[in-house]
């Protein structure tokens, strides 16, 4: 389930919005630039489906999107409760950071929780099965994926090296809410 919550960044504990309504959601981050869609597949995808299989059954959302926005790489990402390196990644994922690029993620399966920093405010989205979020490039955020993590999602991104963060060193993040699966 999609869900919203706004808050001013000096007031984690008093939220101006709280919404799981997708197209309130929506509207209300397309005023601060950021895109959310949601995109469905008639192929069959289960925890156990390859890449390529996932790839396909989105093929495409994925190719109008690389032709809209001219992304050049896509892959998929999963990460499971058991990864013997999900605390490190959870730890390095919750600090603020930016990108020179775009930051996309399509979950296929399992949720997330995206926080951004955006005009004095703090928009968590809680992205699960069948969203996709656009995050612009230069927008400060921050990651969840929980202590247990389970989620599959798609990447798309304009720089073939993929991932590449530029953290900000504040403590932002240790101030609003975590992910607890």
């Amino acid at each position: 389930m999609t869900q919203l919550s706004v808050y001013p960044d000096t007031k984690p504990d008093q939220a101006e919005l709280v919404t799981d309504d997708f197209d309130a959601i929506k509207a209300r981050l397309g005023e601060v630039g950021v895109d959310l869609e949601r995109w469905e597949t008639d192929l069959a995808i289960d925890s156990s489906a390859d890449p390529e299989h996932i790839l396909k059954a989105y093929a495409s959302d994925i190719e109008r999107l690389k032709r809209e926005e001219g992304y050049q790489a896509v892959d998929v990402v999963s990460m499971v409760p058991d990864h013997p390196d999900k605390a490190m990644f959870r730890t390095k994922f919750l600090a603020e950071h930016t990108h020179s690029e775009d930051e996309v993620r399509f979950f296929v399966a399992g949720q997330g929780l995206f926080s951004l920093h955006i005009d004095g405010r703090v928009f968590e989205v809680l992205c699960g099965r069948g969203d996709l979020i656009r995050v612009p490039a230069n927008t400060t955020h921050w990651f969840d994926m929980g202590p247990n993590p389970e989620f599959t999602a798609i990447r798309l991104f304009n720089n073939p090296e993929g991932w590449v963060a530029n953290f900000t060193g504040s403590d932002i993040a240790d101030h609003f809410s975590r992910l607890e699966n």
